[in-house]
């Protein structure tokens, strides 16, 4: 941002003076701060209006720019702009929204990898319809002069074309010879630089036959296959980095009573810092002073707040709920449970991407295969022709070509695009591109609680059955916490059309509830101890009115759409089902009867979760984890496959392999017998590519094989091919 600076106005313009050193200093453009967010709820064009428009309106706020993809938030503004300030006006307008540490976020918005794929993969298929309109007047008899000028028109096109289009297959295939192996990129280089070189020197030498056309539509077919691939992994980026962004960034540190705002990084054991209500804790810490409840929804499972104050425990990511907290710092940054937490991510994924797809298992035979015969061929055809090295070598470039991967390449992309399009319109976006073969594989589902088979909101049940009077005194008490509890009660008693009660002297009570007084008697609405009643077994919230017996409110947290179907589905598919949740034994047990789970486990913190998922992989088992929360993130990426729903926080979906874009779980179970399917499409494509080459290589070694020949056979393959994979849409 800059500001043109104008000379003051004078009666006369030749008075203007310049400014001096001193001015220009004093007008220099303050300092702007910037603030990012992660906003999960941001799905569509109108939530980006709505989100830019409305803080655009943000007394400081100069630019707001919303990432759709990305679920991101970022703000400029002058620095008195704050996060927590950003975070409560995006709240007001509906959107639960958590600060970046922009520091930590290395992803780039910016898609050049697949645009510069997509630019060569254009400029190989129009080379490749004008190089074969070309080679059609050749293979219809052209002979002489026009014969060699068509092949000096193709080479013109082909060779530049080649250059650019084929390079990101010359950079493998360079690599991977730096690193001693033979990869598919090895074959499709050499195959590729031999036809063009080969067909350039038979142009030269006037030669009657070229394989300029095949050359092109080569790297036309396997740019094709290579961009699908990549499209399938585009949404997919580092669970850890997202993790390790959420950490919160300042801290408020207090010493001899002065409160100063200071980078994480400068905290050390021993400090005392101030956790404002709202807040996420900063550090793993002990409480010090205060008396709070913590939303620990995010890092346990946990459904309800609970009561924190001295000596307890904090760890950070803990939202601070209603009072102001004195924490002691006992680890910071690095060393916090949630960087824990991100180490346990990486290594899971690290793991999980040593999974070897089908398509590189064939690879691994395919590659030094294609090289062994091409060369059986030039040494045979050089025996047989009397050390004839044009035609041997003529015929070993045939060999290449007519064996060209090309229906490989494009055996899995293929039907990985059109099993995802199918997912898609079932509400499932799959994020890589070996994700349809691990869910083929799995026999047993992990199931989170909390936002993953219940909606994660309670809500209160049975309030036509309480007395209305009381009803309007607990919606005026419920009104004045920011409690989880007390907002559903408000308003589902406002849905009631019951009008509160006017109740005066409100206060929040940290860690136990709220109260007032309502016609000269004491009201207080909260915790059961606090109250002197009797728990429920079941969720609940307390009213006492004077000195009379509390009244009780019990809520429920309801299930997700289609929970009971995706159980039952994939009960009958022969998998086993297990439920592991931070909940409480009550609430998980309550739930898992509701459900049929004979296995479940509560009380499970994030590392427990990971461990649980190891132990079930290493008993033999490819387990398939569906889970939503920043504790699920480590169980996710341990896991053999992951699914998350389009609600979870950004980490959980970052961490997962396919996120379930609506609230419906019934498409988990459609989405496992869809992977049966495509593997065996994937099985029949490479028995398609098998039986090609058995067919096709003994002509190209017999030297029958032309370059009309090679050129069909190897675009009847990849056209079988595609052909396959779209009868699963």
């Amino acid at each position: 941002m800059s500001t043109a600076l104008r000379a003051t106005p004078s009666a006369c313009p030749a008075c203007a003076v310049v400014p001096s050193a001193e001015a220009l200093a004093a007008r220099a453009v303050p300092q702007s701060a910037q603030v990012m967010l992660s906003v999960p709820a941001v799905h569509c064009a109108v939530c980006m209006s709505t989100i830019e428009r409305g803080l655009a309106l943000v007394p400081g706020v100069h630019q707001v720019r919303v990432n759709l993809t990305l679920k991101r938030v970022a703000i400029d503004g002058t620095p008195e702009i704050t996060a927590d300030g950003m975070v409560a006006a995006l709240e007001r307008l509906g959107y639960e929204a958590y600060e970046l540490d922009a520091g930590q976020l290395t992803a780039t918005t910016n898609d050049r990898h697949g645009r510069d794929l997509l630019m060569r993969l254009a400029v190989a298929g129009f080379a490749m319809m004008n190089v074969m309109l070309l080679s059609v007047s050749v293979w219809a008899g052209a002979e002489g002069a026009t014969r060699a000028m068509f092949h000096w028109v193709s080479a013109l096109i082909a060779v530049p074309v080649v250059i650019f289009s084929a390079q990101p297959f010359f950079r493998n295939a360079v690599s991977s010879l730096r690193a001693g192996r033979l990869g598919m990129d090895v074959p499709i280089s050499l195959a590729i630089l031999l036809a063009t070189g080969m067909s350039l020197f038979e142009t030269m030498e006037g030669g009657a036959h070229t394989y300029f056309d095949a050359a092109v539509a080569l790297t036309f077919f396997l740019l094709a296959g290579r961009y699908l691939d990549y499209r399938t992994r585009v949404i997919a980026r580092s669970a850890a980095e997202e993790l390790a962004a959420l950490e919160v960034p300042r801290a408020i540190r207090v010493v001899d009573g002065v409160e100063t705002t200071v980078p994480i990084a400068e905290l050390r054991v021993g400090d005392v810092v101030l956790v404002r209500p709202g807040g996420r804790i900063p550090v793993d810490g002990v409480v010090v002073g205060g008396t709070s409840e913590l939303d620990r929804s995010l890092l346990t499972g946990e459904s309800l707040p609970v009561w924190t104050g001295p000596d307890a425990v904090v760890s950070t990511g803990e939202v601070n709920l209603t009072g102001p907290l004195m924490v002691r710092v006992t680890a910071a940054g690095k060393d916090s449970s949630l960087h824990r937490m991100a180490d346990l991510v990486a290594i899971a994924e690290s793991a999980k991407n040593r999974y070897t797809s089908l398509a590189d298992r064939a690879a691994q035979i395919y590659a030094p295969a294609v090289h062994l015969l091409a060369l059986m061929t030039f040494i045979g055809w050089m025996m047989a022709s009397a050390g004839d090295v044009r035609l041997s070598l003529n015929i070993a470039i045939a060999v290449l070509i007519i064996t060209c991967p090309c229906a490989l390449g494009l055996a899995v992309p293929a039907v990985v695009t059109a099993a995802s399009g199918r997912m898609f319109r079932k509400g499932l976006l799959i994020k890589d591109g070996t994700a349809l073969e691990r869910l083929a594989e799995v026999d047993t589902v992990v199931f989170d609680k909390t936002g993953t088979l219940t909606i994660g909101a309670p809500e209160p049940v049975g309030l036509e059955a309480q007395d209305r009077g009381d009803l309007a005194v607990a919606a005026a008490l419920a009104g004045a916490s920011s409690h989880p509890l007390a907002q559903a009660l408000a308003t589902a008693v406002a849905v009631m059309g019951v009008i509160p009660a006017e109740v005066s002297a409100l206060r929040e009570v940290p860690g136990y509830g709220v109260e007032g007084e309502w016609r000269g008697t004491r009201v207080r609405l909260g915790r059961a101890e606090w109250l002197g009643a009797t728990p429920l077994a079941q969720t609940g919230t307390y009213l006492a009115v004077g000195d009379a017996s509390p009244r009780a409110f019990g809520f429920i947290d309801h299930l997700r759409p289609g929970a009971a179907e995706a159980v039952a589905s994939l009960r009958a598919q022969g998998k086993t089902i297990h439920l592991i949740s931070g909940d409480t034994a009550a609430a998980v047990a309550d739930l898992a009867a509701r459900l049929g789970i004979k296995d479940w486990v509560a009380g499970a913190l994030p590392a427990d979760k990971a461990e649980r998922i190891r132990a079930l992989t290493a008993a033999g088992h490819k387990v398939l984890m569906v889970g939503d929360g920043l504790n699920d993130t480590a169980a996710l990426t341990a896991a053999h496959v992951s699914i998350s729903p389009a609600s979870a926080l950004d980490a959980a979906r970052v961490a997962s392999d396919i996120v379930l874009l609506g609230r419906d779980l019934a498409p988990i179970a459609e989405a496992a017998d869809i992977a049966v399917r495509a593997r065996r499409r994937i099985t029949e494509n490479f028995g398609v590519s098998i039986a090609y080459n058995i067919i096709a290589v003994p002509l190209a070694m017999l030297g029958l094989a032309t370059p009309l020949a090679a050129a069909l056979a190897m675009s009847a393959s990849s056209i079988t091919v595609s052909l396959n994979a779209l009868r699963l849409r």
